[in-house]
């Protein structure tokens, strides 16, 4: 009898792991660039978990970030919205009563973690949220529908109080648990440790889904607890930090898929790997030291190529083809409708993206008629509102408000060092078309849509 139970255990056991719907596991890097991945270009930092991960999985050369900086990137991804629609088209929006500030998302956008959890996933975010308001604990990610959060805060909190930028808070507590610098080698490191926390608590018989927002490579990770990797290279302090931060996002991206691995769930996992904008060149770092930015130009807060186009990797044992590579033009907005289509739900309302599962899974992709961007960099007047608009091989850009568009071909000139705006006037007049029409107004971010005649 005993063995009789022992055989049923075992069937129902291995019927719920062919049931269960798939987990997904979304892994966001802070300001890392398009060429600072090996299986990019890279060929001075060392980055072997996410190039055997490539290897295994497939790589996009033409996929974007929602926007060029943290905020409203993050905001295209988590609402799938793109970043002429959205709500946050910046870090900061202008209030005439307050100035600059942080904006929220609205609480009636829906987010990952709630279309998700209504799906009946467990949950989890864990790192950068930087779609809040400090002063208000409503729109931390734990009350935005992750069931379990993690997230560091600064800023000015309500009664005036300065957040410690090392404290992070689970689940919207106060005192939570405390980075200190002495104690791992990065930031990554204990935040994948709060990961291992988290998973080994889950239930087994439904999926997850696990957003980690990592903090490398940005450069307000200014000491780490690792002092020898790369020391031998006698490379500047600052790029020597620079490089280590990479290569460690690397090894616990590395330590969390062997970890999903030994829990017998990588298998019926989604994996998905990118940045939220280009590289950075903050806190004494070059960004052209190792080339972060590949052939591209521009870097973070730029809607050149640089400051947009960023790597994805994609990998689910059995469903994505294993080496292979993609050019398809895709972006942030599409990430929603793709984990809403993975987990046999119907897309928000509210996302203008396209879910790119059929192009993962080799099946007829759907492709888009053109993606679209707008920034607003913190400071008013015309230089900080820039604008940028990819359809097929051409991209528009615009740097400030009433200035002639710039036009690029980007199958001939990738490094957009040729504008030809002044040759192909009716297309430069289609995309301008585009920049009016792809643009709803937004409180705090007064600019776009506004084009000068040429």
């Amino acid at each position: 009898m005993f063995f009789v139970l022992l055989l049923l255990f075992s069937c129902n056991t291995q019927t719920i792991r062919n049931t269960k719907k798939p987990n997904i596991l979304f892994l966001l890097a802070d300001d890392l660039g398009y060429g600072e991945l090996g299986c990019y270009g890279q060929e001075t930092i060392k980055t072997p978990a996410l190039d055997s991960l490539a290897k295994q999985g497939m790589r996009f050369t033409d996929f974007y970030a929602g926007n060029a900086v943290c905020s409203p990137s993050r905001a295209v991804l988590m609402t799938g919205k793109s970043s002429s629609f959205n709500t946050i088209r910046g870090n900061k929006g202008f209030f005439n009563d307050e100035g600059w500030r942080r904006v929220p998302l609205k609480k009636d956008e829906i987010t990952l973690g709630e279309m998700l959890k209504a799906a009946g996933y467990q949950t989890a975010f864990i790192g950068k949220w930087h779609l809040d308001s400090p002063k208000d604990i409503s729109t931390w990610a734990f009350n935005r529908g992750f069931d379990y959060a993690v997230q560091e805060q600064w800023g000015v909190g309500t009664g005036g109080i300065q957040y410690d930028e090392q404290m992070h808070w689970i689940n919207g507590k106060q005192d939570s648990v405390y980075y200190r610098v002495e104690e791992w080698e990065c930031k990554d490191e204990f935040r994948t440790s709060l990961a291992f926390n988290y998973l080994n608590k889950i239930e087994k018989e439904k999926p997850f889904f696990l957003f980690m927002s990592y903090r490398a490579p940005h450069g307000h990770e200014r000491e780490i607890g690792n002092k020898t990797l790369y020391a031998e290279k006698g490379w500047p302090a600052k790029e020597r930090l620079h490089a280590a931060k990479i290569t460690l996002l690397d090894k616990q991206i590395g330590r969390l898929l062997k970890k999903l691995e030994e829990m017998g769930e990588l298998d019926n996992t989604l994996v998905l790997f990118t940045s939220d904008n280009g590289p950075h060149g903050e806190n004494g770092h070059n960004y052209e030291f190792f080339n972060s930015n590949g052939v591209l130009r521009g870097f973070k807060r730029d809607t050149y190529e640089g400051g947009i186009r960023v790597p994805l990797i994609a990998f689910w044992k059995g469903k994505i083809q294993a080496g292979s590579a993609t050019n398809f033009i895709s972006g942030f907005q599409d990430l929603m409708p793709t984990f809403a289509e993975v987990a046999g739900i119907k897309t928000p309302e509210q996302s203008n993206g396209i879910s790119i599962l059929p192009l993962l899974t080799s099946k007829n992709q759907a492709k888009h008629k053109n993606l679209n961007w707008e920034f607003q960099r913190v400071g008013r007047g015309n230089k900080n509102f820039r604008q940028a608009a990819r359809q097929g091989k051409w991209k528009a850009v615009r740097y400030g408000i009433n200035t002639k568009t710039e036009l690029y071909n980007l199958e001939d000139n990738i490094s957009e060092t040729n504008n030809l705006a002044a040759d192909y006037p009716e297309i430069v007049k289609k995309m301008n078309q585009l920049f009016e029409e792809a643009h709803t107004d937004t409180e705090g971010f007064p600019y776009g849509g506004i084009i000068k005649k040429q």
